[in-house]
């Protein structure tokens, strides 16, 4: 028992101890209790501000396609409020949630990696907020009015609310997270699953799956549509073998 002991909490090549499988799993406790009262927090803040939220930045890509809106369920309203600040909180506390994960898989990280952490989190928060205001000022307005506008003259297009607001959240979250591509190269590159030769030698495949992805998230079968956000995609694919590159000879 005692050899088992010393075992475990044998120090590892930087002289830090390491940390048992339930250490491990109550360090994670701890990381997503610190994560959930960081989007609880958020969502406070959002809910002081969620009128603000709704009619002045959520509602208004429906004001600009002339969309009508309107609520089927009682209390409707109500849910969709708690929804979206919800969603926004996780927004907010984004930053918050990234550092979390990175600080929970530090200690698998070596010394000259873990001072990397702060600059990761500003990368990884700017890449999802770039994601976020491509989508809102990009896709959801091309979106919405191939929305409005599409169908028949004698039908008219009223949108239901819940509705409305489920495409608007999952296109932003969405796009969010595509734009995360640079860092989970940096990821894989970090722990040997990728490297920029692989990523290299199937651009071609890359790009094809990308103007397919684009055609899909695109609205309508409009091309200039489908370059506006098939550009990006490409552009976002090349950081991320660059950024494969550079931590590559860092390994």
């Amino acid at each position: 028992m005692a050899d088992d002991t010393k075992l475990l909490n044998e120090e590892n090549e930087s002289g830090e101890v390491e940390m048992t499988f339930l250490e491990h799993l109550e360090e994670l406790r701890w990381r997503i209790i610190y994560s959930l009262i960081g989007i609880l927090i958020g969502a406070i803040i959002a809910w002081v501000f969620i009128d603000f939220i709704i009619d002045g930045i959520l509602l208004l890509p429906a004001r600009q396609s002339h969309i009508k809106l309107q609520n089927l369920r009682p209390f409707g309203q109500l849910f969709l409020y708690f929804q979206v600040a919800i969603i926004v909180g996780l927004i907010f506390s984004f930053p918050n949630v990234v550092y979390q994960f990175w600080k929970f898989i530090a200690p698998a990280l070596k010394e000259n990696e873990k001072k990397y952490i702060t600059s990761i989190v500003i990368f990884t928060t700017f890449c999802f907020l770039a994601g976020v205001v491509f989508a809102y000022f990009v896709m959801l307005p091309l979106t919405l009015k191939f929305a409005a506008e599409f169908g028949s003259e004698a039908i008219e297009n009223n949108f239901a609310i819940d509705e409305y607001f489920s495409i608007i959240l999952s296109v932003i979250i969405g796009a969010g997270l595509v734009f995360e591509l640079p860092m989970l190269s940096f990821f894989l590159t970090k722990i040997g699953i990728l490297n920029p030769g692989i990523m290299r030698r199937y651009r071609r495949h890359a790009i094809v799956a990308i103007l397919i992805l684009a055609a899909i998230l695109t609205p309508g079968t409009d091309p200039v549509s489908q370059i506006i956000l098939a550009v990006p995609l490409v552009f976002l694919y090349e950081i991320s073998i660059l950024v494969s590159k550079i931590f590559q000879k860092k390994n």
